[in-house]
C-alpha cells in the first residue's frame, strides 16, 4: 500500500501511543480495583490460582486446582499458555515490589497485552479493507464496544482477552495480500487459539472454511491454502505436546486433546493435499473439498462419538441444577432491555456495514474475497447471540471492520461539509450511531429490572459486597478449613483466604457441582451425610448473592433458605462475624 500522507508513515507510532494512552486511563480507572484485588469474574480468580499454583513448583502439566475438592483436586480444561505472561510479570517485578504488589501489577497490566494485540489487527485491517486513515475510526469504535472493552481492562485475566485477540489475529490473515503469509498467520493464530480453549472453534472452523472456498473459485490461491493447512496442523501438534495438561491427553471433548488434535491434523493435511490433487477446475476443486470434509467428518463421527454433543460433557442432573441457570449461557434477548441493546447494537451495525460493502464489491472480486468471509464470521457470531450471550465480545469483535467501513463513508464527507453545523454536529451524531453509543446510552433511560423491585436490589447489593476482601478478611482470619458455600463463591474463597472449598464453576467438576446445589436445596439431613462424606468443617452462605435465588426459588423449604431463616441444625455452631458482614457462617460440631 503506497503511503502517500507524509504522517502515514508514524501511524504505528500513533498506535501504539494510543495502547499506552488506553491502558494508563483503564488502571487510573480501576486503581481501586487493583488496590483492593478485585477480581470480580470466578474464571479471574482461577486463573491467579493457577499462576500461583504454577510458581510455586506445581507441574507444568498438571492443571488440577488442589484448594478445591481437596485433596483430590478439581479438573481444568485450561492450559499453561495464558498463565505465562501473568507469571512472568510477576516473576520480574517481586524482587522489587514484594509479591503482593507484583501480583496486582501482574492482574492490571496482563490483560491489556491482548488488547494491543487486537488493536494492532484491526488497524492493520482497517487500512488493507478501507483507506490507511481508516484506523482511527475502528480503533476509536472498539473503545465503545463494552463487552469488548471489558475483556482487556485491568484484572480481566481470564483466557478470552487472549482468544480475542487471536481472532483479531485471523481476521487479519484474511485480508492479508501476501496470501501465503495470511495462511501461515490463521493457521497459527487458530492452534494458538485451540492451545487455550475451544470457545472460539466456531469461528476458527468458518475461516478455514472461507479459505478452502477461496482456493475454490480462485485455483491461484493453492499455496495459501497448503501453507494454511500446514501451519495449522503443525501449530496444533507443537501446542498439544508443549501444552497439553495430563487430563487432558485423554480423549476429552472439551480442550485440544488426541480427540481435537487428530481433527487439526486431518484438517491441516487435507487442506495441504487438495491443490495437489484437484486445481484445475472449480468443480473439481469443489469436489475435492466436499470429500475432504466428509472424510474428516464421518472419522471424527467414527473415532470420537461422545463428542458429537455439548462439549462440556456434564451429567444431565448437572445440566439441570446448574449449567441452565448461568446467565451468560442464556440468549440475549432473556437478560433486560438495557443489556441486550448494549450487546448488540455494534453487532446489528456491522452487519450493516458489511451488507452495504458487499454490495460495493460485488464486480471486484479482489475485494469481494476480503469483505466476504470476515461478514460470514460476524453474521455467525451475531446469531451465535441468540443461543448464548457469551457471544457479545466476538460479536462486538468482528462487526469493527462494518461499522467501520460505515464510518468512513459518512464520517469524512461530513467532515468536509461547508456547514459549521454539519461539520460538528452531525460529525459527532454519526459517530455516535455507528459506534453505537447512541442506542446505548438511549437504553440506559429504560427501567432497569431491579428499579421497581426490592429483591434484585439486594441481590445487586450482595454480588458488590460479598467478594470484597473487607468481607471475607473476618473469614480469613479464622483456622482453615474446608468450606461447604456457594459454586461461584468458591474461586474467590481460596484466593483470598487459607481456605479450600467443594467447587467452583467448571464443568469437569460436575458431581461436586452437583453436590453443593443438591446440599444447599435438600434437607438439612442430607446436607448432613454431605458434609460427614467430605469432611467439611465450615459452612457459609451469603444471603441474596445471585446463586442463592435459584436455592430460594427452587426449594423454599431447603437447606440454604431454613440457614438463612435462621433455623440452623444441631451439628451446626455459629461462628461470630461482624454486624456489617454480608456472610453468614457456621462451624460444623458433629458429622
Amino acid at each position: 500500500m503506497a503511503e502517500t500522507d507524509p504522517l502515514d508513515r508514524y501511524w504505528r507510532v500513533m498506535l501504539l501511543v494510543t495502547w499506552l494512552g488506553a491502558a494508563a486511563v483503564f488502571v487510573y480507572m480501576r486503581w481501586d480495583a487493583i488496590r483492593w484485588f478485585v477480581l470480580g469474574d470466578t474464571d479471574d480468580n482461577m486463573r491467579i490460582m493457577q499462576v500461583r499454583a504454577l510458581m510455586s513448583g506445581q507441574s507444568w502439566y498438571d492443571l488440577r486446582q488442589y484448594r478445591l475438592d481437596p485433596p483430590f483436586g478439581a479438573d481444568m480444561h485450561w492450559s499453561r499458555l495464558v498463565d505465562l505472561p501473568i507469571a512472568a510479570i510477576k516473576y520480574v517485578l517481586t524482587p522489587f515490589a514484594g509479591a503482593l504488589n507484583a501480583e496486582r501489577a501482574a492482574v492490571a497490566i496482563a490483560p491489556m497485552l491482548p488488547m494491543g494485540v487486537a488493536m494492532a489487527s484491526i488497524a492493520v485491517a482497517a487500512r488493507r479493507l478501507l483507506a490507511p486513515w481508516a484506523f482511527v475510526i475502528a480503533i476509536a469504535i472498539l473503545f465503545c464496544a463494552p463487552s469488548l472493552r471489558g475483556m482487556w481492562v485491568p484484572l480481566r485475566i481470564d483466557h478470552h482477552g487472549w482468544q480475542l485477540a487471536l481472532l483479531s489475529l485471523a481476521m487479519v490473515a484474511l485480508t492479508d495480500p501476501k496470501r501465503a503469509r495470511g495462511g501461515a498467520l490463521l493457521g497459527a493464530a487458530s492452534a494458538l487459539s485451540l492451545v487455550i480453549g475451544l470457545e472460539m472453534l466456531l469461528y476458527l472452523a468458518t475461516a478455514g472454511a472461507a479459505m478452502v472456498l477461496m482456493w475454490i473459485w480462485d485455483g491461484t490461491r493453492s499455496r495459501a491454502l497448503a501453507v494454511y493447512g500446514a501451519s495449522l496442523a503443525g501449530g496444533s501438534a507443537l501446542g498439544y505436546l508443549l501444552f497439553a495438561s495430563y487430563a487432558n491427553r485423554a480423549p476429552v471433548c472439551d480442550a485440544l486433546s488426541p480427540v481435537w488434535l487428530s481433527a487439526m491434523v486431518s484438517a491441516g493435511a487435507v487442506a495441504v493435499a487438495l491443490p495437489f490433487i484437484a486445481a484445475r477446475t472449480a468443480g473439481t476443486r469443489l469436489a475435492a473439498a466436499g470429500l475432504g470434509g466428509i472424510a474428516i467428518a464421518a472419522a471424527f463421527a467414527y473415532f470420537w462419538p461422545q463428542c458429537l454433543g455439548r462439549l462440556e460433557g456434564v451429567s444431565p442432573e448437572a445440566q439441570a441444577l446448574w449449567l441452565n441457570n448461568v446467565r451468560e449461557a442464556l440468549p440475549v434477548y432473556r437478560h433486560g432491555a438495557q443489556t441486550a441493546i448494549a450487546i448488540a447494537s455494534l453487532p446489528v451495525i456491522g452487519l450493516v456495514g458489511y451488507a452495504i460493502m458487499l454490495w460495493r464489491s460485488r464486480a471486484d472480486q479482489a475485494a469481494l474475497m476480503r469483505w466476504a468471509p470476515l461478514a460470514a464470521l460476524a453474521l455467525l457470531a451475531a446469531s451465535l447471540l441468540l443461543w448464548q450471550t457469551r457471544a457479545g465480545a466476538a460479536s462486538q469483535l468482528l462487526a469493527l471492520p462494518g461499522a467501520t467501513a460505515l464510518g468512513w463513508m459518512i464520517l469524512p464527507r461530513l467532515r468536509g461539509s461547508t456547514h459549521l453545523l454539519v461539520r460538528t454536529t452531525g460529525t459527532v451524531a454519526a459517530f455516535l450511531l455507528i459506534s453505537g453509543l447512541l442506542t446505548q446510552n438511549a437504553a440506559r433511560l429504560l427501567p432497569k429490572k431491579e428499579d421497581d423491585n426490592p429483591r434484585l436490589k439486594a441481590v445487586n447489593i450482595a454480588n458488590n459486597r460479598c467478594p470484597t476482601l473487607r468481607a471475607l478478611r473476618p473469614i480469613a482470619l479464622l483456622p482453615k478449613g474446608y468450606v461447604l458455600t456457594f459454586v461461584d463463591l468458591g474461586p474467590r474463597l481460596i484466593t483470598v483466604t487459607h481456605h479450600d472449598a467443594v467447587a467452583g464453576p467448571y464443568h469437569r467438576n460436575d458431581e461436586d457441582i452437583v453436590d453443593v446445589m443438591k446440599a444447599f436445596r435438600g434437607t438439612p439431613e442430607a446436607a448432613q451425610r454431605m458434609v460427614a462424606r467430605r469432611g467439611i468443617d465450615y459452612v457459609l452462605i451469603c444471603p441474596n448473592l445471585s446463586e442463592s435465588t435459584i436455592y430460594a426459588s427452587k426449594a423454599r423449604n431447603g437447606f440454604y433458605m431454613q440457614l438463612n431463616r435462621g433455623k440452623v441444625p444441631s451439628w451446626l455452631e455459629r461462628v461470630p462475624l461482624p454486624a456489617s458482614s454480608p456472610y453468614k457462617m457456621w462451624r460444623v460440631i458433629k458429622r
